[in-house]
């Protein structure tokens, strides 16, 4: 079928593509159709200092615009901008073309456009063609508005009757944005953007405004909405689809599973979908009973990383589709026992590095996005089964090729830097948005609600902090029962499933001493733990859950020309000693007779911070081959 949009034949979209095969620039890769249009590139741009724009009207276009590259972050030398100042309100502006619908497929059939933002910090209001459209709070989760009454009365012809001839022509319509980013408002969840002027010790550059993808969409009246898998055992998966408008009666979701790499089909299930608005729950059966010996054919892991395709169709009662969309997913399990992390109900050691995920060109938005497939191709290089994506959530993008090339994610909250009822509020709806967006990854392993104490920085002793760290934490295994939730990374635990310890020791001799033996390991979480701080508070003590070292390295080292501002926790002379130094603390790792996995600060040098096992650039120090067998000992 084909429409036409102002005396434009469109064909009807293609067919979404094999989700687990995708070219890795989808920004919501869990969820593809076949048609999608980029907002991304040249947009108008303006600083609002005195805050004036609303009441001069600017949402209607605003005077002495200036070129911006989104989505990289106005601070950023890639945006075009490259002002590190103090600016928390700033605006953008960008046309919607008739060729944008018709890349989309809007027209009969796909009456409803939808307008994605993937993540703009802090706060933002949209308006279209000087109609207010909605606002959003929340820096680091994306969100929608359906534009299509917006447009539909601003003159465009888009709606009903639209495509079809019998609307008005389309025209091109004005998108602005306004984005409200304080550095100084300390109850917002920022992670490491650093409220002075300059970048000093272990905060950045900030990131204010659009730093994801924007991007247009084209869905019929009916239309998944969203969907989570959650995997119930070797040959069962739960599924969860909300839905976008009533499914029409009769209506029902055929799902298809296909295993692309066996060319085997999985089996097609389907389920009554008019009675279950707005969300349907049911258990999707994962192909023919298996062998017993041969359940783990399917299974997920950083070793195998294979992945189930699945084919989401919305029909009505005569069979014809309404809605189709591609996924997938991952078949594996994670928990904890007996003091080890378990990856599908075995024993699995976590070698993981912490991931700063900022570059020096586009600060917390990947330069392009490959980008975020090279970063995990060189974790696994470096010899890493997983990554600490710190104070940072990452763009789906990421997460698609680490479930994709195999790679465990610990999946972190950025952190508020005060405790008041409004900081609790905000972190506590980002963090329901950060786990509903991510939970179907399989290769995110576990979730961490906080830093070191960051925005309970009196949880030692402070009743209320603590009610709050156990309520986030029990919270989120609300939200997501299938994984371990780590309570406060650090330090100052309680109720959590995993005991972490920071330790910057850089003698490695030391270091094995700390952590040699059961003695050494009653000594590690009882009372002050290495770091200096309580390793329990709140009546809460050791549960014999796994204990990981999930901070220590931090060896600093500059090849070529340094900065003079570079520091780390401890320093080498040079590349031998830097690869020396690495190898004996990774040694006292792997003496140790109980740690279940450990944590390397850090991936890549991050402005003044010069302790990355990788220059910023992502360039190795030293040939990837020695770091590889420094971190692996083979």
């Amino acid at each position: 079928m084909s429409s036409v949009i102002d005396d434009v034949a469109v064909a009807a979209p293609a067919a979404p593509p094999l989700a687990s095969r995708q070219d890795g620039t989808h920004p919501r890769p869990q969820l593809l159709r076949g048609a999608w249009a980029d907002l991304t590139g040249t947009w108008d741009f303006r600083h609002d200092d005195e805050d004036a724009g609303s009441d001069a009207g600017w949402a209607q276009g605003f005077p002495d615009a200036r070129d911006i590259v989104v989505p990289f972050p106005p601070e950023s030398p890639a945006s075009g901008i490259g002002d590190t100042g103090f600016h928390p309100v700033v605006w953008y502006a960008r046309t919607i073309r008739p060729e944008d619908l018709v890349t989309v497929g809007h027209g009969v059939d796909r009456p409803r456009l939808l307008l994605h933002f993937g993540a703009v910090d802090h706060r933002a209001r949209v308006w279209i063609d000087g109609q207010f459209v909605g606002e959003h709070e929340g820096g680091h989760t994306p969100f929608t508005f359906d534009v299509t009454e917006v447009l539909r009365g601003s003159g465009s012809g888009v709606g009903a009757g639209a495509g079809t001839g019998g609307g008005a022509p389309v025209t091109e319509h004005r998108l602005v944005v306004r984005a409200e980013d304080d550095p100084h408002d300390l109850t917002q969840p920022r992670g490491k953007q650093d409220w002075h002027q300059d970048a000093h010790a272990i905060w950045y550059r900030r990131t204010t405004g659009i730093w994801q993808t924007v991007w247009l969409e084209a869905v019929p009246t009916a239309s998944v909405a969203a969907l989570r898998w959650t995997p119930a055992g070797p040959t069962a998966v739960d599924l969860s689809v909300r839905f976008r408008g009533r499914p029409p009666v009769g209506a029902r979701l055929r799902v298809a599973l296909r295993f692309d790499e066996r060319d085997e089909d999985l089996g097609t299930t389907e389920f009554d979908a008019a009675s279950h608005h707005p969300t349907l729950d049911v258990t999707v059966p994962i192909g023919r009973q298996r062998n017993g010996q041969a359940e783990d054919e399917l299974t997920w892991s950083p070793e195998r990383p294979r992945l189930v395709d699945a084919t989401l169709e919305l029909v009505d009662a005569d069979g014809r589709a309404l809605d189709t969309v591609t996924s997938y997913l991952g078949v594996r399990t994670v928990g904890v026992g007996g003091g080890r992390f378990l990856l599908n109900h075995h024993p699995y050691d976590v070698r993981s590095v912490l991931d700063q995920a900022f570059w020096p060109e586009s600060h917390l938005a990947a330069p392009e996005p490959l980008a975020h497939r090279r970063e995990v191709e060189l974790i696994k290089e470096l010899g890493f089964t997983a990554a600490r994506v710190h104070q940072k959530t990452e763009d789906p993008r990421f997460l698609y090729w680490a479930d994709r090339l195999g790679l465990l994610v610990w999946a972190e909250a950025p952190g508020a830097y005060e405790f008041s009822p409004v900081a609790v509020q905000r972190l506590t709806a980002e963090w329901i948005a950060i786990v509903e967006r991510d939970a179907s990854h399989p290769s995110i392993a576990t979730w961490v609600p906080f830093n070191e104490s960051w925005g309970i920085q009196h949880v030692v002793d402070d009743p209320a902090q603590q009610a709050y760290a156990r309520a986030l934490t029990d919270l989120t295994r609300a939200l997501d029962p299938s994984r371990p939730v780590i309570t406060n990374d650090g330090w100052e635990q309680q109720h959590t499933d995993i005991v972490t310890i920071h330790d910057y020791e850089g003698d490695g001799s030391r270091l094995a001493a700390t952590y040699a033996d059961d003695a050494a390991r009653a000594a590690a979480v009882s009372g002050i733990a290495p770091s200096g701080h309580f390793q329990f508070v709140g009546g809460a003590s050791d549960a014999g859950q796994p204990v990981m070292l999930t901070e220590f390295g931090g060896v600093a080292y500059q090849p070529g020309s340094a900065r003079e501002d570079g520091w780390g926790y401890t320093a080498a002379s040079d590349g031998d000693d830097w690869v020396a130094r690495i190898t004996a603390l990774y040694d006292a790792v792997r003496a140790s007779s109980f740690l279940a996995g450990s944590c390397w600060t850090q991936l890549t040098d991050t402005m003044q911070e010069t302790n990355g096992l990788l220059n910023a650039d992502r360039s190795p120090k030293v040939p990837i081959e020695q770091i590889r067998r420094a971190v692996t000992g083979r």
